[in-house]
This record gives structure tokens, C-alpha cells and sequence, in this order.
């Protein structure tokens, strides 16, 4: 399953870059491992994004807890979830199996 989180930082941004290296950490673990195919800051500047592939929806969520952003409560979290119905043929089948590429 594919999820879209989006991160909403509740809190001021020196309390923000605090926690960032640890939040990096994270990132880098978990994409290494497959599960964060892509993340970045919102061009707003009040949050980021993360396109995530898990199992489950209770692995995705496990994998949030861990966050030091969401241990800090620095953030607010928002999933969505979709199964995706097409992908560009770059885009890994692993991580959409279903999907039809051109």
C-alpha cells in the first residue's frame, strides 16, 4: 500500500531543528529499508511529506511513532492511503504491483 503523510509542525522552528538530525536519521532508515520512497519540507516551510510504501496501515504507524518529530510532538501527522492504478515506468512495480505502467 502507498501512503502520502504529511507532517504539520506545531511548534516553533527552533524547536523544529532541534530534533532534525535525529528526524534525518529516521528518513535515512527507513528508506534504506524501502518504506519512505520519497520525503521532503513543504515549499510552504510549515512542514513536510512523505510518500511511504508499508504492508499495513499498522506498520506505517509504527513506523511514525518512531519519529523523534512525532515523540517530541513537534508535528502533526495526515495520511492518506490509495492503491495506485498506474505509475510511470520508472516508478518500481514493487512498490505498486497493481499498477499499469505505459
Amino acid at each position: 500500500m502507498l501512503y502520502v503523510v504529511t507532517l504539520t509542525y506545531l511548534r516553533a522552528q527552533q524547536d523544529i531543528q532541534a530534533h532534525l538530525g535525529t528526524h534525518r536519521d529516521w528518513l535515512i532508515e527507513h528508506a534504506r529499508a524501502g518504506r519512505i520512497i520519497a520525503a521532503g519540507p513543504l515549499e510552504t516551510g510549515d512542514g513536510g511529506a512523505i510518500l511511504a510504501h508499508c504492508e499495513s496501515r499498522s506498520e506505517l504507524d509504527d513506523m511514525l511513532e518512531r519519529d523523534s518529530f512525532r515523540v517530541h510532538g513537534l508535528v502533526r501527522t495526515d495520511v492518506l492511503s490509495f492503491h495506485a492504478a498506474c505509475r510511470a515506468q520508472a516508478f518500481p512495480a514493487a512498490w505498486a504491483p497493481e499498477a499499469k505502467a505505459p
